[in-house]
């Protein structure tokens, strides 16, 4: 089919005349040929219809018909074995078939044919073109005889563009001619015919002209000209130039549409009032609104072009249009005040503002706006305002029932089309108008600068805060609607809903909500409707429930912003308030109280009762999921009522039958069953949510609703899993919280949460993604861990701390299987120990898919594991880790003829021997060293010895510094002689702090040894003959004969790792482990006999399991980590981490293998010469000289193996002990009172 015949030729003329016909708009839009040709050319990206039009059609089936065997052999070609080389240099197989195509005979002999046809197709269709231009040249001719009738209705900038008419060029001469037949004093017919021509000629070429000015002036009087349809044709021109002609010049057309509606509005013609209504079916009304509907069209589309002209080009747009809306009465006229000004027709077509939205968001058009709202058109916002505060005083007017003689339409606002507006429904449109507006430019510090504003009839000016009390105010006076009017159209513009909107965006804008939002004055406006509830005093309010619904809102959306938060807790920073009035949160947290506890009579009954309650739930809970929010709801036991509420929910959801499978879901459980459901998981949620915080955790431990919140974590976690809907931090902080304690660790285990994350991991780690499409073998890992298995990696090290690891491998055996399925995936740690770290036998090996990568993943886990001290001791008195870890090394060596082989040095290998080194040797950064991971260029990869047998290479064993000589210290010998010879006690006890801190400062080497324990031993018993600071009774200790065997296998093995140590630095002699063994008897003895006589913690507290250095030292960790260092505080939240949780683990262990012996000293020595609140300051302390390292490996996405397994290098306490002073000056009071309190802690 190469040749085409005349039938071809026909049909191929009618399809393309169709196209061209469809496309006519777009081509004839274009101000240029070359744009022409860019509309046809990407015709396809562009029209939805391309692929339906007849001609495309045509060709795609000609193509397929001439070259579709081509296509195919090609294709066939592409897709043997024999021709694999032959594409390898093309991305793909299509790019492949289409070169091959092109370069075809059969492609060439297309492409002829199909130039040689529509050569002639293109030929005839201009020739019948001129012929049909010939033809309506005569037609046009008469038709100008004729008196024209028809009545332009529309919109003029889409409905009737001059593009589709033929252009007329003109000359200069004969553009003064039609300038000169345009002057008002002709004839009318002159004039008219000269429009008609006018409307012909390109807007740009009249614009350029000399004439213009003069034409300008014509146009513009002509515009008032008695003939409608007269005038209605300038606007079409008009019209014609704002879609067609560049910026610079619609700008001329525009201006003078501008100041033609001012005169227009300044005449004596116009005389309509707002008391009179406003008949948009008027002739006259309606000229009006087309008018300025055609500046507002034009308003909203010229930002996107303004940019690129001169600043003076849209300043003149700009201050015109402010002119135009500052139009009003001289005030002396009495028609003054019922003027209907040209911003209530702007405000008819554009109510919510968008033309100022518009210009106001970039910065280029802004800056001019407001300077010119500044400088000359201020009352403009003096109006805005003024409509506000008379919107206002209706709606209070009408709440309290108190008549007034001008009022505000209540009729809801709506889409249906309306010819006649009564003067109270304009009053309210402009109402909306000004609301919009003054929302928008409060949203930028300009904007807000043009506040305060004197307004004519008020004796104070208007602040930005009383407008924005204003605002808040109106959410609770606006009328109230019904739910059928509220939800019957998408735009909403009842005030309530309006005031939303903007004080939404406000809280989004940190600058603007610092400023409108973040004082006392807007948070008392805000509050007043709870404070009135409290009170019992009289509300009035419409619509109570939604009005406390948004208020919530607000409040929460406060709540969440970092700055927002502190001014609940303590009150703003501007036009504060009485200083004895409380703060919002305690407000809030009492309302929400009451509403749990039904003790609010006014919405007692309310179908929305739950409904508000959730909502002031989550204000509470953006407030308690904080350190310092918490602290200050404690007082309040929100936690009960929330666990009270939820026990009673439960209760009723257990009534709720289970929906049938199959079962319609609105038919099997009824509306009430769903909202006692949801109401259910409501409060779970906010129980779940104390647990962002440790204290917070032990409060919700002692509500009882621990598992049940677990589970319900774990479910919705797993809907969100199956819509791909995930929280990035928030969850993971939640489960390194939890993990930290052991009850949560059981209901984490319990609810199934584990076994799925096991799951997801093993398929991560083992299978890999299968939902990927394979177009290439994937890239062998070049990372220890595969970046796909990094986060589970750190969910784990999050989840696994010691109280975890004891709950769930405590006392289970390995499984140490004969044989091991592929298809079998770990559902517990345990068989995770067992597949991937505990590696010892063929049948493991032969199981894993990826053995190398799984079991390094394994041993990267054990060595992070083994860092907390406590863990190690239970992996490795149960499993020998150790002993299975020096098997495996000393099997894989080479075979040799005599003797034994030579270590095999890969990635297995080199990764066991630093575990083995990490979990042998105890010590600081200077006393022990640990083998590198990765092997070092030149002849030797791996200098580091390996061995499969203890003892480990003295290499690895640091040299011991040696003892400085003890000079006598007159500080010293001073802070001794206070010890033995004390005074007074609270003074005494300050002498000596005083002295030792100055002994810190100077000479911080001499606090250690024999010195450093005859000082502690001293300063512990004067302090321990005042009851105050004595926590437990003095013991008796009996030299009794006790044996090592009769400590558990753990603490021997701790005693053995301990003398070791202690031997290493030169501290304990021969018969120490006897001795070590004996201190811990008798504290294990002492211990047990204090509980047995004595309750030192309430019962809560020893049944929770959760210890207090957890809930009450980390806690105050991380309420100071986000004041003093808020970096590092978010540093940790990204990473899903928290600061408590490796905080715990340095306390418990006494900051072993992180620091030096020398530095625990000195840590020890503080804490107890300077207080226990002392270890707060010295974690913060950590954090502070760790800072730049945290926030580097927050970005490397591995924080948490960097903090467990790296040691404090460079920390010495002494250089943070003026920090920690200073942080002492700040917090003791609070910490030091907590601490005492911990005995007698309520829940």
């Amino acid at each position: 089919m190469s040749q085409f015949t005349n039938e071809d030729e026909a049909l191929l003329q009618s399809m393309l005349r169709q196209l061209l016909q469809s496309v006519k708009e777009k081509i004839t839009g274009a101000p240029s040929v070359e744009c022409a040709e860019e509309i046809l050319l990407h015709l396809e990206e562009t029209d939805e219809n391309f692929h339906n039009y007849e001609f495309v059609k045509y060709l795609r089936q000609y193509i397929n018909n001439t070259l579709g065997s081509v296509i195919e052999e090609e294709s066939e070609k592409c897709t043997s074995t024999q021709n694999q080389t032959e594409i390898s240099g093309y991305d793909t197989l299509v790019q492949h078939v289409t070169k091959k195509t092109r370069e075809s005979k059969q492609y060439r002999e297309m492409m002829h044919a199909l130039k040689n046809v529509m050569m002639v197709v293109v030929e005839s269709l201009i020739n019948k073109f001129e012929e049909d231009r010939m033809c309506n040249k005569e037609l046009d001719s008469k038709s100008k005889k004729k008196c024209q009738s028809d009545y332009y209705t529309d919109n003029y900038s889409d409905s009737d563009s001059s593009f589709n008419q033929s252009y007329t060029f003109m000359s200069q001469e004969q553009l003064q001619l039609l300038v000169e037949k345009l002057d008002p004093i002709q004839p009318k017919e002159v004039r008219q015919e000269a429009l008609q021509m006018l409307c012909l000629s390109p807007p740009s070429d009249v614009l350029n002209s000399e004439c213009w000015p003069n034409l300008r002036k014509h146009l513009m009087m002509s515009l008032s000209d008695p003939d409608a349809i007269f005038s209605e044709k300038i606007l079409r021109f008009y019209a014609k130039t704002f879609s067609s002609s560049p910026f610079n010049m619609a700008r001329e057309v525009y201006t003078s549409l501008a100041q033609h509606l001012e005169f227009y509005f300044f005449s004596g013609e116009y005389s309509l009032r707002i008391s009179s209504g406003l008949d948009v079916s008027n002739a006259d009304v309606n000229h009006i609104l087309k008018k300025v509907r055609l500046l507002n069209e034009y308003q909203k589309e010229a930002p996107s072009s303004w940019i690129r002209y001169p600043e003076k080009y849209m300043e003149e747009i700009v201050e015109s249009t402010l002119s135009l809306l500052s139009v009003k009465h001289d005030p002396n006229h009495p028609a003054s005040p019922d003027f209907l000004s040209p911003i209530y027709f702007l405000a008819l077509l554009d109510i919510k503002a968008m033309w100022f939205k518009k210009w106001t968001h970039a910065h280029y058009s802004r800056t001019v706006i407001l300077r010119l709202l500044e400088k000359k058109y201020k009352s403009l916002i003096n109006a805005a305002v003024q409509q506000c505060l008379d919107y206002f005083e209706y709606c209070k007017a009408a709440v309290s029932k108190t008549p007034r003689v001008s009022g505000f339409s209540q009729q809801h606002l709506n889409n249906e089309q309306k010819f006649f507006y009564t003067g109270s429904e304009l009053q309210y449109i402009y109402f909306v108008h000004s609301l919009c507006l003054l929302g928008r430019l409060l949203i930028y510090k300009q904007g807000r600068n043009l506040f305060p504003v004197h307004l004519e009839n008020k004796k104070d000016c208007i602040s930005l805060t009383d407008l924005l009390v204003l605002f808040a105010r109106l959410i609770y006076y606006s009328p109230s609607y019904s739910k059928e009017a509220l939800t019957a159209h998408t735009d909403n513009y009842s005030p309530a809903s309006l005031v939303m909107e903007i004080l939404q965006v406000f809280c989004d804008q940190t600058g603007c909500a610092a400023d409108c939002l973040y004082t006392d004055a807007v948070m008392d406006a805000l509050l007043d409707p709870l404070q009135s509830l409290l009170n019992g005093t009289e509300v009035y309010i419409n619509c109570l429930e939604t009005t406390l619904i948004d208020v919530a809102d607000i409040l929460a959306r406060i709540a969440a912003a970092e700055d927002g938060l502190p001014v609940l807790l303590y009150g703003g920073s501007k036009n504060s308030a009485k200083e004895s009035s409380p703060t919002a949160v305690h407000v809030i947290v009492q309302f929400t109280k009451k509403l749990l506890h039904d003790d609010i009579s006014l919405l007692s009954g309310s179908e929305l009762l739950q409904v508000v309650k959730g909502a002031f739930i989550f204000v509470c809970r953006q407030m308690y999921r904080t350190c310092e929010g918490l602290q200050m709801l404690i007082p309040y036991g929100l936690h009960e009522s929330i666990g009270e509420a939820w026990k009673k929910a439960s209760l009723l959801s257990e009534r709720v039958p289970t929906p049938v499978t199959g079962a319609d879901c609105t038919s099997s459980i009824s509306l009430d069953s769903k909202n006692v459901l949801l109401w259910e998981e409501t409060l779970l949620d906010a129980l779940l949510n104390f647990s962002a915080t440790p204290k917070g955790l032990f409060l919700l431990h002692s509500t009882g609703a621990m598992s049940d919140c677990v589970s319900f974590m774990f479910n919705s976690l797993s809907k969100k899993h199956q819509t791909n809907e995930r929280e990035e931090f928030g969850n993971g902080v939640i489960v390194a919280q939890m993990a930290t304690t052991p009850t949560a660790a059981v209901a984490l285990q319990s609810s199934g949460f584990i076994k799925a994350f096991i799951t997801e991991l093993w398929a991560l780690l083992e299978c890999g993604k299968d939902d990927v499409r394979i177009t290439q073998p994937k890239s062998t890992p070049v990372d220890p861990i595969d970046q796909s298995c990094q986060k589970s990696f750190l969910y784990l090290i999050n989840l696994l701390t010691y109280p975890a690891v004891f709950e769930l491998l405590s006392e289970q055996d390995i499984p140490n299987k004969p044989m091991y399925s592929h298809r079998e995936v770990p559902t517990d740690i345990i068989n995770v120990i067992d597949r991937i770290i505990i590696v010892n036998s063929e049948a493991k090996i032969h199981s894993l898919f990826n053995y190398e990568q799984s079991h390094i993943f394994g041993l990267r886990l054990l060595s992070v594991l083994c860092c907390e001290l406590n863990t190690l001791l239970l992996l490795e008195t149960q499993y020998k880790v150790s002993q299975v870890l020096l098997t495996a090394q000393e099997e894989n060596v080479t075979e040799a003829s005599e003797g034994p082989g030579d270590f095999i040095v890969d990635s297995l290998s080199v990764e066991r021997n630093h575990v083995l080194v990490r979990i042998n040797l105890i010590g600081g950064p200077q006393e022990r060293i640990l083998p590198l991971r990765a092997l070092e260029k030149g002849s030797d990869p791996y200098p580091w010895p390996m061995f499969s047998s203890f003892p480990l290479p003295k290499c690895y064993l640091a040299e011991v510094p040696r003892k400085a000589d003890f000079r006598q210290d007159k500080d010293l010998d001073e802070l001794i002689s206070i010890l033995q010879n004390p005074g007074g006690q609270t003074e005494w006890a300050e002498i000596c702090r005083r002295q030792f801190c100055k002994i810190m400062k100077t000479r911080p080497d001499i606090i250690s040894g024999a010195i450093l324990a005859e000082l502690i031993e001293k300063f512990v018993l004067h302090l321990s003959e005042s009851r105050s600071n004595c926590y437990f009774s003095i013991g008796r200790y009996e030299d009794v004969d006790m044996k090592k065997e009769s400590l558990s296998s753990v603490q021997q093995l701790g005693i053995e790792m301990t003398v070791r140590y202690g031997k290493y630095l030169n501290l304990l002699k021969e018969h120490a482990e006897n001795e070590l063994c004996f201190v811990l008897m008798n504290c294990e003895q002492f211990l047990k006999q204090q509980q047995r006589t004595v309750m030192h913690l309430p019962i809560t507290t020893v049944e929770s399991g959760i210890h207090p250095v957890y809930f009450c030292t980390a806690h105050y960790i991380e309420m100071l980590l986000k004041a003093e260092l808020p970096l590092v505080f978010s540093a940790f939240h990204m990473s899903g981490f928290t600061p408590s949780q490796i905080c715990l683990q340095w306390i418990t262990q006494c900051f072993w293998n992180y620091m030096d012996w020398s530095e625990i000293c000195h840590y020890i020595a503080t804490c107890i010469f300077l207080g226990p609140d002392y270890q707060v300051y010295m974690c913060i302390s950590v954090f502070r000289h760790l800072q730049q390292d945290i926030l580097k490996h927050t970005e490397a996405q591995d924080l948490q193996v960097f903090l467990k397994e790296e040691a404090l290098h460079g920390f010495r306490v002494t250089d943070y002990l003026e920090y920690m002073e200073s942080l002492e000056l700040i917090y003791r009071p609070v910490l030091l009172k907590d601490m005492r309190n911990i005995g007698v802690q309520s829940t």
